[in-house]
């Protein structure tokens, strides 16, 4: 595509979205727990927005619209399975009126795909040597290759080795992935009369893209392999390191292979660079497929030190998003998020992973939830999970005021 047609394309876009730039999204990451199953499609039905739509049943109108986000790890599971329940899931939103969001993953998960990160072991499928320049490094070469990466979202657990960002043979898995994707969405949302395209509330890129926060590595970690993983070392990840995260520094591969530097000591700015450039080839390629930029929503890292790692959420082809749990009560006081924000022309920005942490009273978090939804130009908040939205009755009632305009 012309790079000259993009800016006119996305004006285009916009008109025939019919947007309402006085409407807002409340959003609720799905999940297994709520009943959607990507892996089984036949589990993403009408009947399964059900307990969702139920609990906003009656509500009167209001410019905030409550709706659904599901993840879709295209390097995790079956393209094939993948597209299935991306269908129901788009045909189920219109049958019902529920607004509903699509999240692309290909960094957090991505076991499916052996062929590019199994460069170690060839008793498993996928073996290849020379995948060593798919995943990540602790120094300057693919002799230092990572074979296994930790995460810890609330219990720590070991992954594959974290994705080298800059290869081109994972990049162009991830294309390829999305390529399989996109037309679905695109075509739903073209097929949409005027007065539905509102059900479309965007496509998120990314997933608290960083280097060493959700895939970090511990000393002689390799080795640890072949070990019952309750011996792991458990002593987590240190978020103000905006370096090696309080652990091994990685980041060598992605930063030799984008032609950064390859020698001396890894910077910040290096890390910052390497997923500037991660979302923005995300963001570009989801826009010349065909969906404006108004729907495109990135999802960066973000902690409560505001560091530079904020700014690379921020590209011309999509809508800044980051994690907000440590400013959730008032985003303005989160420095890094405002920073960036001064820095882009995009028309929104979204809280695209939300959470106040406890306690759950009401109140507190149904002005949490408006404070958030009144910044200027935030266009769509989304609480991870539903699950525990649904099971705490003092915030689902929270999220009823907030639909309600209280």
């Amino acid at each position: 595509m012309k790079r000259w047609l993009i800016p006119l394309m996305a004006i285009v876009g916009a008109v025939c979205a019919g947007a309402d730039t006085h409407e807002r999204y409340l959003l609720f990451n799905m999940g297994p727990r709520s009943g959607f199953n990507v892996k089984r499609p036949g589990t993403i039905t009408a009947e399964t927005f059900d307990e969702f739509r139920d609990a906003f049943a009656g509500l009167p109108a209001s410019h905030i619209r409550p709706g659904c986000k599901l993840i879709f790890s295209y390097l995790a599971v079956d393209i094939e399975t993948l597209k299935q329940s991306l269908r129901n899931y788009l045909e189920a939103a219109e049958a019902t009126g529920t607004p509903v969001m699509v999240k692309f993953d290909g960094e957090q998960w991505w076991q499916n795909r052996p062929d590019l990160w199994n460069w170690w072991d060839p008793d498993l499928p996928g073996y290849d040597p020379a995948n060593a320049k798919n995943v990540e490094w602790r120094h300057w070469g693919p002799e230092y290759a990572l074979k296994v990466g930790w995460r810890n979202w609330g219990r720590q657990i070991r992954v594959q080795p974290p994705p080298n960002l800059m290869s081109p043979e994972y990049r162009r898995a991830c294309h390829e992935a999305m390529d399989e994707l996109l037309p679905i969405i695109v075509r739903w949302w073209r097929e949409l009369p005027r007065e539905k395209k509102h059900l479309f509330a965007g496509l998120n890129v990314g997933w608290e893209s960083a280097i060493g926060v959700n895939g970090f590595y511990y000393p002689n970690g390799n080795e640890l392999l072949d070990d019952p993983p309750e011996d792991d070392p458990d002593y987590g990840l240190t978020r103000k390191d905006v370096l090696s995260r309080g652990a091994v520094q990685i980041g060598y591969a992605a930063v030799r292979t984008a032609g950064l530097r390859d020698r001396g000591n890894i910077t910040e700015d290096d890390l910052v660079e390497v997923i500037r450039l991660h979302l923005e080839d995300l963001s570009r390629h989801v826009r010349e497929a065909g969906i404006p930029r108004e729907r495109i929503f990135t999802h960066g890292w973000g902690n409560e030190f505001g560091e530079k790692l904020y700014n690379a959420a921020v590209n011309r082809y999509s809508c800044p998003g980051w994690s907000d749990y440590w400013y959730a009560m008032d985003p303005n006081r989160d420095e890094g998020m405002m920073r960036a924000l001064e820095l882009s022309d995009a028309p929104w920005w979204g809280a695209v992973e939300w959470m106040l942490l406890r306690p759950y009273k009401t109140e507190l978090w149904a002005r949490a939830m408006r404070q958030t939804l009144a910044h200027p130009r935030c266009r769509l908040l989304c609480m991870y999970n539903w699950h525990k939205v649904r099971d705490n009755p003092p915030l689902l009632e929270a999220a009823r005021q907030t639909v309600r305009g209280e």
